[in-house]
């Protein structure tokens, strides 16, 4: 999954929902499907915090908080 972007993930997950809402859907595969996309929800979480807390570390620096408790 380290090699796995933002934008895959988010895509494989909505390949695997359009699959899970098929009236195809193969049922013995069902929660190989469901698990997987738990593992890319898991993922895209884990990137979406980094990228807010990049987000307000940079903000901050801009604002001259760059560290807590500084004095500029």
């Amino acid at each position: 999954m380290k090699k796995l972007s933002y934008k895959s993930a988010h895509e494989e997950l909505e390949k695997i929902l359009e699959e899970i809402q098929s009236p195809d859907t193969d049922v013995d595969k069902l929660s190989g499907k469901i698990k997987r996309a738990g593992e890319l929800i898991k993922f895209c979480k884990t990137k979406l915090r980094m990228a807010e807390e990049e987000t307000k570390k940079i903000v901050d620096e801009m604002k001259g908080n760059d560290t807590p408790g500084s004095t500029n």
